[in-house]
């Protein structure tokens, strides 16, 4: 991944990182590669990202990188659609096996070991707001509501309190601290740039 604040500076970093990689034997491959745009302009049209083969690269809305989705917005954001859809896809494979024939602690315990990694991947370092945390334990709670066979939200609540079954509010905060107190003991000089807007981060997380 290449990082750039403008446009001329992305695409004078794609020839140089294609330069060297030429050295090695090595080429990108220009037909997966695309460019996204984040921050205040990032709806403003923009000229072409242009390789060393002459191929023009395409701008998205959306791009994959290390199983993430990053969305071209004004900030920083992430989408989990893909997410929950694996979410529910892995769910589905389990619960279309043992339906009402295992009990719900079996059941309720496969959801968390098979799951919830599905739907947590990322998330440590991912942003979220009160909406994102509020689609994820929503999307909890559709399956929870086919296990217990209820649509009241307070007996979903009562069961995951008696199942142990954090939400995913809790969830994604206890990950995020334990990500950040590893991150603000890093001995890495790149990692100790950004130290200060993680302990700041840290800080705000274990306020609320």
């Amino acid at each position: 991944m290449l990082l750039s604040p403008s446009v001329g500076g992305l695409q004078k970093l794609l020839l140089l990182c294609e330069t060297e990689l030429h050295l090695l034997g090595m080429k990108i491959n220009d037909k997966t590669t695309v460019c996204l745009k984040i921050g205040p302009h990032y709806q403003a049209s923009s000229g072409g990202i242009v390789t060393l083969n002459g191929r023009v690269l395409e701008w998205v809305h959306e791009l994959r990188y290390l199983g993430v989705y990053f969305v071209s917005s004004s900030t920083f954001k992430c989408s989990f659609s893909n997410a929950k859809k694996s979410f529910y896809r892995s769910f589905n494979a389990i619960y279309g096996r043992i339906g009402s024939s295992a009990s719900e602690e079996v059941t309720v315990a496969l959801i968390k070991a098979k799951c919830l990694p599905v739907l947590l991947y990322g998330l440590d370092v991912c942003p979220t707001n009160a909406t994102d945390k509020r689609s994820l334990d929503f999307t909890v709670n559709r399956i929870l509501m086919k296990v217990f066979k209820t649509y009241d939200i307070n007996i979903i609540r009562e069961c995951q309190r008696q199942f142990a079954f954090s939400s995913m509010h809790e969830l994604i905060e206890k990950r995020k601290i334990r990500f950040l107190v590893k991150y603000i003991a890093l001995e890495n000089n790149i990692c100790n740039l950004c130290s200060t807007t993680a302990e700041l981060e840290l800080l705000d997380i274990r306020t609320v």
